[in-house]
């Protein structure tokens, strides 16, 4: 049951670092992108190109798929998504989905079809017992590790610092803060860039875990989006404990109801929706 436990926390704990970057474009942003995860595929095919194919170390890979994945996200942010900021949702809906059905075939015709998984360092896959009661991998306890630092970084970075301040102003009244002296566009442009970076990020340590094929981002759609409505958009908070829940609940559903499947995730969801239908933390304002 613990290495049950153990095992949703990383799986959770990786839907967070893919997600939070979305939570701030639709929760805070108003923006409904549903390419988010073509950002996170981007990340895991170029770790796998680099480690795979190249021989690059997989720890040197992972800050070069987040630097890659928010070069990318940067580059679309400017040129096309600053055009669809103030367009209905339906408008953001299509374009979004327009882009993810284009990275898809891309993506299958540069680098195939076929799933694909990260060349990991052998010490990854060592598992640990302790006291025979839980079974701990290297792997899964990086992913941890890693998403554990990250989850309380971008939270003090959002509600402790000037660039915090500006995107909670820039998110509640743009023409205020822009009245403030607060460029917006940079913030937003910035915001959306390591938005991107992290999901790229999240997907360079998920490539094993979660396996990569062009279908990624429309097969994982649905759990960043759950991650999302559930946790609400108070800051990193509540997609945190979104993923954690929503990864302990999946894994162990999975696990000792094999034949329900994937339904418990789902059945989380309604629950916690129908307690709390802005999410278990959400705020006020909104672009």
């Amino acid at each position: 049951m613990l290495t049950n436990l153990f095992d949703g926390v990383a799986y959770g704990m990786l839907l967070f670092l893919i997600a939070c970057g979305l939570s701030v474009t639709l929760g805070l942003m108003n923006l409904i992108n549903l390419a988010h995860g073509a950002f996170a595929m981007a990340g895991g095919y170029i770790t796998v190109v680099l480690v795979n194919r190249m021989g690059v170390p997989f720890f040197a890979a992972l800050p070069l798929a987040f630097f890659g994945s928010a070069l990318i996200g940067l580059l679309l942010e400017r040129t096309l998504y600053i055009h669809i900021y103030r367009k209905p949702h339906l408008d953001q809906v299509m374009f979004s989905i327009g882009l993810v059905f284009m990275a898809m075939s891309g993506t299958g015709w540069l680098l195939g079809t076929g799933q694909v998984f990260v060349d990991l360092p052998k010490f990854l896959s060592y598992r640990f017992d302790i006291f025979g009661l839980l079974s701990v991998g290297a792997y899964r306890l990086l992913i941890i590790a890693v998403c554990g630092v990250l989850a309380l970084t971008l939270q003090l970075a959002i509600a402790k610092t000037r660039f915090g301040a500006q995107l909670r102003a820039a998110v509640d009244d743009p023409t205020v803060a822009r009245g403030l002296g607060i460029n917006v566009d940079l913030v937003f442009a910035v915001t959306f860039s390591v938005g991107s970076g992290l999901a790229g990020l999240g997907g360079a340590l998920g490539a094993e875990l979660l396996g990569l094929d062009p279908s990624f981002p429309v097969k994982f759609m649905v759990y960043f989006l759950i991650v999302v409505a559930v946790g609400g958009s108070a800051g990193m908070v509540g997609p945190l404990v979104a993923a954690l829940l929503l990864g302990v609940a999946d894994v162990s559903g999975k696990y000792y109801l094999p034949e329900v499947g994937a339904f418990i995730i789902y059945l989380v969801m309604i629950v916690v929706l129908l307690w709390r239908p802005q999410g278990l933390f959400s705020r006020a304002g909104g672009r």
